[in-house]
């Protein structure tokens, strides 16, 4: 399958910002008080930020690692259900662009990285020659 370098290239830059930054919330969900209490603050039980940043750790190794399309789907939906969840948490409590821009930004990143993603399993057409 002829793939474009400027797909991948674009896949793999994006993809490795969205892991960064969902790398880092779920360190800082693991490790950072004031992260605990803004997830506190925002409705959500104790325990909810542990699981949600081991998901989000899962999910960055979903997509970083050689593993089965449809296991990538399911770490994409993940994110994109954890990002519009933030940016609604954050929006019904009336927070300011401070408080929501990360969402909206990792969410930019998060779509590009699977229609990237998406173009790099599409197959290839006119590759093949026709047969009579």
């Amino acid at each position: 399958m002829h793939r474009s370098k400027g797909i991948v290239i674009g896949f793999w830059v994006v993809t490795a910002l969205l892991c960064l930054q969902m790398g880092f919330t779920a360190y800082a969900q693991l490790s950072m008080p004031e992260v605990a209490e803004a997830i506190a603050q925002l409705g959500f039980p104790h325990y909810f930020r542990k699981e949600l940043a081991w998901a989000k750790l899962l999910g960055v190794v979903l997509l970083l690692a050689p593993v089965p399309a449809r296991l990538k789907e399911w770490a994409y939906a993940g994110f994109a259900y954890t990002l519009v969840s933030a940016l609604i948490a954050h929006l019904a409590m009336g927070h300011g662009p401070e408080s929501w821009i990360y969402a909206v930004v990792t969410g930019v990143l998060w779509g590009l990285s699977y229609f990237f993603w998406r173009r790099l399993q599409a197959p290839s057409v006119g590759l093949r020659p026709a047969t009579a």
